[in-house]
């Protein structure tokens, strides 16, 4: 973890409670887009991304056309994957059809609870997976959402705060303890040694 903006991202948002389905439809989306590639690449490009989705606001999404499909493709700032742009428009246009706040009840339901889970000591003892995100990711593909397995479904989970995944040794690890379950904006979060 080397670049400062890699770094104010975990001290400052990574395990940060986020609620509320745009911004949750953002960071599913970005983590869907982060398959396969570094998180520091998504990072970088992340106001791209945020320019290109028109905020990532679900109702303006899903009323992206053809056109806007194609502007997609052909533009540099973000990853310009065929099947990663049209799962978030199809994403968009399921989830405008769910009543709000139903995202971020279904994801929040998911949360495992922290007395159960140890800090973990090393890198090494950070999951890519559990039960819980696999039953997450089944949730939201019974629902209709596209490209959330459980490693992104999990990733999701650390990212927004469901989990606390910094090691025991982490400068933040206390820092997103007291916020869980309440609403607050995304913003930007803790330092894992390597991690997010």
């Amino acid at each position: 973890m080397s670049t400062p903006d890699y770094v104010t991202y975990h001290d400052e948002e990574w395990g940060r409670p986020v609620h509320g389905d745009d911004a949750l439809f953002e960071r599913l989306s970005l983590e869907a887009f982060q398959s396969g590639l570094s998180w520091i690449t998504i990072l970088r490009r992340r106001p791209g991304f945020r320019a290109a989705f028109a905020g990532f606001k679900i109702a303006e999404v899903a009323e992206f056309t053809d056109t806007d499909r194609e502007r997609l493709l052909a533009d540099p700032g973000i990853i310009r994957n065929r099947a990663k742009i049209d799962a978030t428009l199809a994403n968009a246009r399921e989830l405008a059809g769910w009543a709000p706040g139903d995202l971020d009840a279904l994801i929040w339901s998911h949360a495992p609870d922290p007395a159960g889970r140890p800090a973990p000591r090393t890198l090494a003892d950070v999951p890519a997976v559990t039960p819980e995100s696999t039953a997450l990711a089944k949730a939201l593909k019974k629902r209709g959402l596209r490209f959330v397995g459980p490693t992104t479904a999990y990733a999701l989970m650390q990212a927004c705060g469901l989990v606390n995944d910094h090691v025991e040794a982490c400068v933040t690890r206390s820092a997103p303890q007291g916020a869980r379950g309440t609403a607050q904006p995304a913003t930007t979060n803790p330092r894992p040694p390597t991690a997010p």
